[in-house]
């Protein structure tokens, strides 16, 4: 499994808004600068002064804030004169050195913009959510930074699961519950009816297949790396105790940077669990019998 696919598995992120992944600090729109591979944030700086443009994508009107900058060479050098250049010359100064700009903020939000003018005060008040964008290099570092009024067409093609960072902390950190599975095998009815404790349970697996994981009751752990699971109702033998890992550690298996194989250090009175379709059946431990591993039953659920 690829990392956004079991991103895309985990009911957090899965159900999760548009809203709820644009306010994410993972989320992350790869974009290009011109010729430039580049990364478009929600994280810049609310600037004290910005110079506002009234723009149209499609047939929605919006205030785009430019903020000074210093990659913006022109701008940046009347940025304390600003007020004082006729408009017209402004505007043409900033359709000049923003084309790039405009074109990966067209590519962005997948309307055409068009520049209506400088703000009056006489055009429409901004919205009340409003994006503050910022531009990285593939190095990250801060390129441009501009304000873009909202709207829930923004929200719709911007608040996409795709644009989240899967290397970030915040997704990387998250906590996940995984099971050790050692041995599946099948019963009939009449044997499991009749289970009772000091019963042996045979597992040759042990020893010979190394066990498995299975991860949040959605992702199996084995020699395969990391694939989708689901239970089909088969026994299955198990650790006593959950174990603990993190997203990232799922990711890490599952792009081949770490090892796929689950250590175990099964010996003999290690507590197991006989569960089938999330139900604990019975617990014991393990013993061997003659030359074989086996699940000795202590209790009967």
């Amino acid at each position: 499994m690829k990392p956004l696919e079991i991103l895309a598995s985990l009911p957090q992120w899965a159900k999760a808004s548009p809203e709820d992944l644009l306010a994410s600090p993972a989320w992350a729109m790869p974009c290009r600068l011109g010729e430039q591979s580049c990364t478009l944030r929600l994280d810049a700086l609310r600037p004290s002064e910005t110079l506002d443009l009234l723009v149209r994508f499609g047939n929605e009107e919006h205030v785009l804030g430019l903020h000074d900058s210093e990659s913006l060479k022109e701008i940046h050098a009347i940025w304390p004169t600003r007020t004082e250049v006729p408009e017209p010359i402004l505007l043409a100064l900033i359709e000049r050195e923003c084309g790039t700009l405009f074109q990966l903020l067209e590519n962005a939000v997948r309307q055409q913009l068009s520049i209506v003018g400088l703000m009056s005060s006489s055009a429409p008040a901004p919205a009340a959510q409003t994006f503050f964008l910022q531009v990285y290099s593939p190095d990250g570092v801060p390129l441009i930074a501009v304000s873009l009024s909202s709207s829930p067409t923004f929200v719709t093609t911007l608040g996409q699961l795709r644009f989240l960072d899967v290397t970030h902390p915040t997704i990387r950190s998250g906590e996940l519950s995984a099971e050790e599975e050692f041995a599946t095998f099948v019963l009939s009815a009449a044997e499991l009816a009749t289970l009772a404790p000091g019963d042996a349970l045979l597992l040759p697996e042990i020893g010979t297949v190394p066990p498995r994981r299975v991860v949040d009751g959605r992702f199996l752990i084995g020699e395969n790396g990391v694939v989708d699971w689901k239970d089909d109702g088969v026994l299955r033998v198990v650790a006593m105790e959950p174990v603990a890992m993190t997203v990232g550690e799922l990711m890490d298996i599952a792009a081949g940077n770490a090892a796929s194989s689950v250590q175990s250090s099964l010996s003999v009175n290690t507590p197991l669990r006989l569960v089938r379709s999330g139900k604990v059946l019975a617990t014991g431990r393990l013993d061997a019998i003659g030359a074989q591993q086996a699940f000795i039953v202590d209790t009967v659920d």
